[in-house]
């Protein structure tokens, strides 16, 4: 996450994103919002819009909320969490600057495109699903490229659509979509969900979420609450049920658990950084 920070405050600065946006909402019914983000950050946004979903969600069944003009959201799945604790099934999805491109093809078409799931069960939230359509993270070249190290063959293609482990050439091609066209396939219901369906820019639309060049990206977020409660009358029961069948299993884990973990460990100490980062960070005061 800090690994953002400086990049968010170039943005700040070149225009990208509005530090001074003003989110407005919109009431199309009882169950479905609509957010224009005015380009600003997506979690002023989101946190908007949450405080209609949420209680909406809760009342009558299922709600939905679309995010317009919005800007990198961070961890999708920090805010299906934050839908889940209510007690509700979430569904996120969100866009990005086109990064994959389709099977048989060399040129980006869609973003790394994640989609997340969380959901709630007796007392916690219990799983995260949070993943993107490629086989990592951009940011995860974009770290390495910093570094100078190089990246694991399968993760990326240069611009001649062969495969490569420079992250340089990496960053300057497309990433390798998770599971082939079964990938490309979720990036592109990502894309239609988050995108079409809100009318945000397309990841061939948007600008980059690296670099300064290009106006403010414009990008969407779309998100599904769902109130088991009104639907069944033993989910949390099937749910667990779940959850065991994983963790009765050697070495299994449910998905989100890592990160559960981390989350309270990482809520009660300290957090180490490199110390070319920290003193990065440490300049942006300047």
């Amino acid at each position: 996450g800090f690994h953002y920070l400086p990049i968010y405050c170039l943005h700040l600065k070149c225009g990208k994103v509005k530090g001074d946006a003003n989110p407005s909402l919109t009431k199309i019914s009882n169950v479905s919002y609509k957010i224009d983000a005015d380009n600003g950050f997506a979690h002023r946004a989101i946190f908007l819009g949450l405080e209609q979903l949420i209680p909406s969600a809760k009342e009558n069944g299922i709600s939905s909320l679309a995010i317009t003009n919005s800007y990198n959201c961070g961890v999708l799945g920090y805010h299906t969490k934050n839908i889940a604790k209510e007690k509700l099934l979430a569904i996120g999805f969100t866009n990005a600057p086109s990064s994959i491109a389709p099977v048989g093809g060399i040129k980006p078409v869609i973003g790394t495109n994640p989609f997340s799931v969380a959901i709630y069960s007796r007392g916690d939230v219990k799983i995260i699903i949070d993943q993107s359509a490629s086989v990592v993270a951009k940011s995860e070249i974009s770290v390495k490229a910093k570094s100078g190290e190089k990246i694991p063959e399968g993760w990326a293609f240069g611009p001649d659509g062969k495969t490569t482990t420079d992250p340089n050439m990496a960053l300057k091609g497309t990433m390798v979509p998770s599971g082939g066209y079964k990938g490309f396939g979720i990036g592109l219901f990502v894309e239609i969900m988050s995108a079409c369906l809100t009318g945000s820019n397309l990841g061939i639309e948007a600008s980059s979420f690296a670099n300064d060049q290009g106006g403010p990206p414009g990008t969407g977020q779309f998100f599904i609450a769902i109130n088991p409660e009104k639907y069944s009358e033993n989910f949390e029961e099937k749910i667990e049920k779940i959850i065991q069948s994983i963790l009765g299993q050697k070495n299994a884990r449910v998905p989100g658990s890592k990160r559960i973990k981390n989350f309270k460990i990482n809520s009660e100490s300290n957090i180490q950084i490199k110390e070319e980062l920290y003193k990065k960070i440490i300049s942006l005061n300047n």
